[in-house]
């Protein structure tokens, strides 16, 4: 059960679920850590395809890489289970947007781990760090109603 001071997942414009899998655990019986990220990874994916990341990557040669990750570990998931995973955007600026994740676990019916990422703009043509554009920034803004 979810404290007051754990994220809801209603607070999240991008909820995506993924199944937990027996090959996602380790030697101590419950999902590696690494795991975790790549729930993050799939989640940030999802949002970039909400706001059209893509798109602009093939129009501007501009896009997000990932600058920084963190993970807070609360309950250890198990096979088998399912997990929804949110992603918001808790800060925006010309070029970084700060995200934070949330992994729900179904079977426990709990939050299981919360993270952050840093994702800045980067010029994948000049291979140097860059604004987002505009029209980016401003979907993001809708988005999550900044």
């Amino acid at each position: 059960m979810m404290t007051s001071t754990e994220p809801s997942l209603a607070e999240y414009p991008v909820v995506i679920e993924l199944p937990v899998l027996w090959g996602q655990m380790d030697a101590f019986q419950h999902v590696n850590n690494t795991v975790y990220f790549r729930f993050f990874e799939s989640a940030r994916i999802a949002y970039g395809d909400r706001i059209g990341t893509h798109e602009f990557m093939r129009t501007t040669g501009i896009g997000p890489i990932l600058a920084a990750t963190s993970c807070r570990f609360l309950k250890p998931l198990r096979y088998p289970d399912t997990v929804l995973v949110g992603c918001r955007t808790l800060r925006l600026e010309a070029a970084v947007m700060d995200q934070e994740y949330a992994v729900f676990s179904r079977r426990q019916q709990r939050l299981a781990a919360t993270g952050t990422g840093q994702v800045v703009a980067y010029d994948y043509q000049r291979l140097k760090k860059s604004a987002y554009p505009e029209e980016l920034l401003e979907r993001v803004r809708r988005l999550e109603h900044l």
